[in-house]
């Protein structure tokens, strides 16, 4: 039996049995839509990244390794991009990828997460949809000062913040890449039927919580569940050039159909292509598509061809499958 219907239990099958209204109980919440930021300039964007900078370097429940990070040029350049990471992870997730844009001339901004990072390895639990959007929202007001045209890169829970990023009115992202977007649980694990009930009694917070053992909270992955179902539908047209996917064929943590299907809606609104690169099985690489050290050489090189795919790549600058 998948390892999330094992934790629920017979409990949640009785919940479900006598509360019929709870597959009509809405999922998305409004408070998620967040107001647009006043646009910043460049220096006060710098001045506010380095604020955060700063004040997690103070606190002692932020691990050093864990804070956020901001690569600059020292002046507004041509080109930049938010940097999301995954849940329970934190802005190191990055390193290599960070420097691969920043080599290219782009100023990076790589917020850290609340609750993520801490020396309390559970504090990610605790975290909220709306601290979520926020985050983001605080995340892209300050890259969108960072360049002329700017961008959003996620994985997995940071891949369904930056598409929410790319849906608020008001934002222009240009460019858009999703590496393991978590859309959906991988139905071997959720099937796609207790989706809801999971997002409105572990994301409402009705039942306990419940840790899997890779470490999950259902209370705080399905804010992020809850997060994709407040996407429009259908998407809005919003000034995209490039959206492209890459997912693993050995992620066991994803709905795979639903990696590609959620931005291809959007890349469809936006009349643009989705570049879709699947990973060859014998990389070994699974959920976390940029946990790419082991690989040495060839690692540096699926960096590079992110950033293409970012960028917009063709069939003969990176291995897209379209």
């Amino acid at each position: 039996m998948p390892e999330i219907i094992a934790l629920l239990g017979g409990g949640l099958a009785l919940v479900v049995a006598a509360v019929a209204g709870l597959y009509l109980w809405p999922v998305g919440r409004r408070g998620l839509r967040v107001a647009p930021a006043r646009p910043l300039d460049f220096d006060t964007a710098t001045r506010a990244a380095e604020a955060v900078i700063a004040a997690e370097a103070t606190d002692p429940e932020i691990r050093p390794e864990s804070r956020s990070r901001l690569l600059s040029h020292g002046s507004r350049t041509g080109r930049a991009v938010l940097l999301l990471h995954g849940y329970t992870l934190a802005p190191e997730q990055y390193v290599g990828l960070a420097e691969e844009f920043f080599d290219k001339g782009y100023n990076v901004w790589i917020p850290r997460a609340p609750r993520h990072g801490t020396v309390d390895r559970r504090a990610h639990h605790r975290v909220e949809a709306g601290e979520l959007t926020t985050y983001a929202a605080q995340g892209w007001a300050v890259a969108s000062a960072l360049g002329d045209e700017v961008g959003v890169v996620g994985i997995s829970g940071g891949a369904v913040l930056a598409a929410w990023l790319a849906q608020v009115p008001g934002n222009v992202v240009r460019h858009l890449l999703l590496l393991s977007p978590f859309f959906g649980p991988d139905r071997r694990q959720a099937p796609a039927y207790v989706v809801r009930p999971l997002i409105v009694l572990y994301g409402r917070r009705i039942l306990r919580d419940r840790v899997t053992s890779r470490g999950y909270s259902l209370a705080a992955v399905t804010q992020y569940l809850t997060i994709a179902r407040s996407l429009p539908n259908p998407p809005r047209r919003a000034g995209l050039r490039t959206a492209a996917v890459a997912i693993s064929p050995l992620d066991g943590v994803v709905d795979l159909g639903a990696a590609v299907n959620v931005p291809r809606r959007i890349a469809d609104a936006n009349a643009i292509p989705l570049r879709v690169c699947t990973l060859p099985e014998g990389l070994g690489v699974g959920h976390n598509t940029l946990n790419l050290a082991a690989l040495g050489v060839e690692g540096d090189e699926w960096r590079r061809r992110y950033v293409a795919l970012y960028e917009g790549a063709t069939a003969g600058d990176a291995p897209i499958r379209q």
